[in-house]
């Protein structure tokens, strides 16, 4: 007796060849996004925009940069999820930080780019509490961290529960910006203006233009 079943027990020629097709094509583009993200998470790639100078001049003053052990990070270790899928979204969503560059101020004149600095800190530090600080912890192993001081591991063991390491360790690589918590607009707009000779109010005028440009 012929057992009959709800596939066919033979592939045509035509189903093959899509399925051959397919799969080369599935291939070339899983190397796409693997080239994709390689080529657009180096640090020369992400300091191309004329902007980003200010945040590689700091970058290349820290310790992440200029590091003891002889371990540097770029840019995409600390800003780009570990992982291809999630490391192609985060450049996906970048590509709206590209149309801010276009469309948006002049993020490249240094009083603009300082008095809009706040917002892209915390705009950051949102996302690696979000991804519990990931591309640290694809570095750095909290459990073997000792420190040079004698409560440092202890420091990580105990009291860092329930914390990611973006709750205590910010403003180690770029330009300080005070926590979302304690920052004062008034006073760091005294400060832009201070810092870079201009009129009083000038800071705040840059940064409601800044917005109005964006369409905020």
């Amino acid at each position: 007796m012929r057992i009959r079943t709800a596939f066919p027990l033979a592939i045509t020629r035509h189903t093959l060849i899509a399925l051959v097709i397919g799969g080369l094509g599935g291939l070339l583009f899983m190397l796409f996004l693997i080239e994709f993200d390689a080529a657009t998470s180096h640090t020369e790639f992400c300091t191309g925009c004329h902007s980003m100078r200010f945040a590689d001049q700091s970058y290349r003053q820290s310790l992440h940069f200029d590091s003891p052990s002889g371990v540097r990070a770029s840019c995409g270790d600390c800003h780009v999820s570990p992982g291809l899928i999630r490391g192609t979204w985060d450049h996906m969503v970048g590509i709206r930080d590209f149309f801010k560059e276009i469309l948006g101020p002049d993020y490249g004149d240094p009083a603009i780019h300082l008095v809009h600095l706040p917002e892209a800190a915390f705009a950051a530090r949102a996302w690696f509490r979000r991804n519990d600080s990931a591309t640290c912890r694809s570095c750095h192993t909290q459990e073997a961290i000792l420190g040079e001081r004698a409560n440092t591991a202890a420091i990580h063991r105990e009291e860092a529960r329930d914390k990611t390491c973006i709750d205590c360790h910010y403003n180690l690589v770029h330009r300080r910006v005070p926590s979302e918590r304690t920052f004062k607009r008034a006073a760091w707009n005294a400060m832009v203006e201070e810092e870079l000779g201009l009129e009083p109010g000038e800071a705040a005028r840059l940064l409601e233009q800044g917005r109005h440009a964006r369409g905020d």
